[in-house]
């Protein structure tokens, strides 16, 4: 079993990181100079034809999109664990979940900061006030997004609230605050940072 990830420090791959840890499995962190346009040559293009990381390999086997390559890895990998069963209650909420952050919460929150005039109806998004209403719905009374049980859309859907509160992009309403701080707290996520700051390290990438 060979599996590469794609990957650079300050790109989505990051998080990848992370799910990759709680899956427990080995892996190879390949990295791209995306300074130096390195996700734009033709193999990677040839892997992605958005030129975009994250890329993971899984012997010949190729995933990019990070709600994808979650949820290929926790099926593959820790199927009945991180994911639910295709005949468990609660898959419906595990899918719905996991897209909601790249489907939901990224592009309403660039229609906000970018003051896009849209028709809230015909966008996928609905407007940046029900987008926090329902992510806030999502963990209101829970522990993690399932209830009690971690599972791989808490990487998907935990991760992109983190990002948001880092750069202070959504209001840190103390239901965000106090999830992600649960989420925090897992070994295999306190991993992923080390492994990501060890390569921003090797790499000279520690920002100021």
């Amino acid at each position: 079993m060979t599996i590469t990830l794609f990957h650079h420090p300050y790109s989505r791959a990051a998080n990848v990181v992370w799910m990759l840890e709680e899956v427990g499995i080995p892996y190879d962190l390949r990295f791209v100079d995306m300074m130096a346009g390195a996700h734009k040559t033709p193999e990677m293009l040839a892997l992605n034809p958005m030129g975009k990381l994250p890329i993971l390999i899984d012997n010949e086997t190729v995933v990019t999109e990070s709600a994808a390559i979650g949820l290929y890895l926790a099926d593959r990998y820790a199927y009945g664990t991180l994911a639910p069963r295709h005949d468990e209650p609660q898959r419906g909420m595990y899918l719905r979940w996991s897209f909601f952050g790249p489907s939901v919460i990224e592009p309403a929150v660039m229609a906000k900061a970018g003051g896009w005039v849209y028709k809230e109806g015909q966008a996928g998004w609905g407007s940046y006030s029900a987008m926090l209403d329902a992510s806030e719905a999502a963990i209101r009374d829970r522990k993690f997004v399932l209830g009690d049980q971690f599972s791989m859309v808490d990487c998907l859907f935990g991760g992109t609230l983190r990002y948001m509160l880092t750069f202070k992009l959504i209001e840190p309403r103390p239901a965000f605050v106090s999830y992600v701080a649960r989420l925090d707290e897992r070994p295999a996520h306190k991993r992923s940072l080390e492994r990501n700051a060890a390569i921003r390290e090797e790499h000279g990438l520690n920002r100021a």
